[in-house]
């Protein structure tokens, strides 16, 4: 990432530990690192009330952020606005203002993010979008979550993406687990997506493989077209043909209509909490619509669903997310 000092997040481990040594060199991180960077900002509807998404979030996660992960949050005004008015983080000391999006918060949040000075880049991003807000769909909003796939940022973009996030940073950084969460964890009860674009389905082939004993935990795999097959012959490789052969649920490609059935397990909150969605941001798609699909019906249900958009975070999320399910065990 950058000379010197490099932050942590679920893209970037440190080179030394060998649970990690499969990550790229370019996610390295000393131990002494610097705290996180984390751009905060969220939709209007996700800022009112006790009950609203940044409450629950900054609420449940303040321990985490105020004394085991400390990280320097630079807030939308807007955003920031709403954390004062409902009394969240008061006390505080690591907060930057940033002004409002529509005086061009979001925007430099953006520039953040691609910033190659250590005191100034972004380590991750927190943006909790409501699907109905037409803010969503603003060419900064989608530029933010573009880039931090491009740089291999974590864009966290549910409630349920921004709690597990800290949850296994925390985790990894020594925290005691949440308990609450220990359900969350039970990968026996739960289902996660498995897709990839065409660039990237060899590199969702080499994931799964490394993290199969994972994977494998769960009790329902679903992916898309081709990226399902590949998977299913991968998994007869190793578990043997007649127990691999049926290891994911394969549905149609996603120009298709793929993303649309597993939409619909995610908004039914039954089967798919979890979506890995290995996206090449350099090749324009003539199914987005299909894409933002998807992801709208994870925001939609956002205390429910996740969905990880590049390798290099997914990566750290399955390490973390294996040593996690563990805890939940015991």
């Amino acid at each position: 990432m950058h000379g010197g000092m490099v932050k942590s997040g679920w893209c970037n481990v440190a080179r030394t530990d060998p649970r990690f040594r499969h990550m790229p060199a370019n996610s390295s991180r000393n131990a002494s690192s610097a705290p996180f960077r984390i751009g905060l900002a969220t939709s209007r509807s996700h800022q009112h009330g006790a009950d609203s998404a940044l409450a629950q979030l900054l609420t449940g996660s303040r321990q985490l952020i105020e004394q085991q992960l400390k990280p320097q949050l630079i807030v939308v005004g807007r955003t920031l606005d709403a954390m004062q008015q409902l009394g969240l983080l008061t006390d505080y000391p690591h907060i930057e203002r940033f002004p409002y999006g529509r005086h061009g918060g979001l925007m430099k949040l953006v520039s953040r993010v691609v910033d190659a000075d250590p005191a100034r880049t972004l380590d991750a991003v927190i943006y909790l979008m409501d699907p109905v807000d037409p803010s969503s769909t603003f060419p900064e909003a989608v530029a933010l979550k573009r880039q931090c796939v491009i740089h291999g940022k974590p864009f966290l973009s549910t409630l349920a993406g921004a709690r597990e996030w800290l949850e296994l940073e925390g985790m990894a950084a020594g925290a005691a687990p949440n308990p609450a969460l220990d359900p969350t964890f039970n990968l026996a009860q739960e289902g996660i997506a498995l897709i990839a674009h065409d660039a990237m389905k060899e590199r969702m082939l080499d994931i799964a493989e490394r993290h199969f004993p994972l994977l494998d935990q769960f009790a329902f795999r679903c992916a898309t077209g081709t990226t399902g097959s590949l998977l299913n012959k991968l998994a007869q490789k190793i578990k043997g043909e007649e127990a691999g052969r049926n290891w994911v649920k394969p549905f149609l490609s996603g120009p298709l209509g793929g993303d649309a059935q597993i939409a619909e397990l995610i908004l039914d909150r039954q089967q798919c909490r979890r979506v890995l969605f290995l996206e090449d941001p350099h090749v324009a798609r003539q199914h987005e619509a299909d894409i933002q699909l998807l992801e709208r019906a994870a925001r939609t249900v956002t205390d429910y669903a996740l969905c990880i958009s590049d390798a290099e975070c997914g990566e750290r999320w399955l390490t973390l997310l294996h040593q996690r399910a563990a805890l939940a065990k015991r």
